[in-house]
């Protein structure tokens, strides 16, 4: 029985160009667990697969949505396992390949997001937020629900309004709902993680925003910029276009912007590994640099046949 295969691990570990080469061995097929390569015209700063790699490979879950669009774990859960039960159906092997812990999640354990909205208690939190400002608000989290708390920040405030809503309606934490999980997948999987020595990751996330800029990050963001869109927008309150548009807007210097970037993006990278070491069914894969991708494949690919 074909199985799943998911490849996680925290920004510049290297899963996609392992998924790539698994997918070429295989005849597989790639669903994208990245919360914004979802959205079209976020191709540099998202890292997104070339067109050359998905002309080679089915891709799933890239360039579907406008960046006006919302889109959320749900979803993505929802429409991915209708995506991987298709690809089996096809004689295919699915990668569902990613950082984003809660999209993964969502397809591996289903996704259960709590009770519905309530615009009057919406509404008052919201004000708070304006009022006070999401830093406020993040620090009151802590205390009610930390587990939540610790996986945000200020500088995305509708996931702690989201939370302190949930609170306020039921008097359960978020993370609590978070852990009874809808109906499983029915399909058996597989996960793997990408670990570094954190100083290593740390030169490859630098590198990375050094390539992002020289390949015409700012250019990307100023053609968003043209056609109506900005950092207001939730597909752009993200690392590496919020901090171009602060530099567009006056509110830094090019090397203040550079810093910040690498800065947010190493943040980032710990806030996944914090996600993704709670889950002991990931095994890891300790990358140093001197292992080949094609080695790193091999070692995934007779796991996944042994276990078949």
């Amino acid at each position: 029985m074909t199985k799943l295969l998911a490849i996680v691990g925290p920004t510049a570990s290297g899963k996609s160009e392992l998924a790539l080469t698994i997918a070429s061995h295989l005849n597989g097929e790639i669903l994208s667990a990245d919360s914004r390569q979802v959205y079209r015209l976020l191709d540099i700063g998202t890292s997104k697969p070339t067109a050359e790699d998905q002309a080679k490979i089915p891709h799933h879950f890239v360039n579907l949505l406008d960046p006006v669009r919302d889109f959320n774990a749900g979803e993505f859960g929802i429409e991915a396992r209708k995506r991987i039960a298709d690809i089996i159906a096809r004689g295919r092997q699915p990668i569902l390949v990613g950082g984003s812990g809660l999209y993964v999640k969502a397809v591996i354990d289903g996704f259960f997001s709590g009770p519905g909205r309530d615009p009057e208690i919406r509404r008052q939190i919201e004000a708070r937020l304006h009022k006070q400002g999401p830093g406020v608000l993040l620090e009151e989290l802590s205390k009610i629900d930390p587990v939540s708390a610790s996986l945000m920040e200020p500088s995305k405030p509708r996931r702690i309004v989201r939370a302190l809503e949930v609170y306020s309606i039921t008097g359960i934490p978020l993370s609590a709902f978070h852990k009874k999980q809808s109906t499983a997948l029915s399909i058996e999987n597989v996960q793997f993680g990408l670990e570094w020595d954190r100083a290593k990751l740390y030169e490859r996330i630098n590198a990375r925003v050094d390539s992002m800029l020289a390949c015409g990050l700012i250019e990307e963001v100023k053609n968003l910029h043209r056609q109506g869109y900005d950092h207001r927008l939730n597909a752009l309150n993200t690392v590496g276009y919020k901090e171009v548009f602060d530099f567009l807007d006056g509110r830094s210097s090019y090397e203040e912007m550079v810093e910040l970037m690498k800065r947010n993006t190493r943040r980032f990278a710990k806030r996944q590994l914090t996600w993704f070491r709670r889950d002991s069914r990931i095994k890891w894969i300790t990358m140093d640099g001197s292992t080949s991708i094609e080695r790193v494949a091999d070692i995934v690919e007779n796991d996944l046949r042994r276990v078949a």
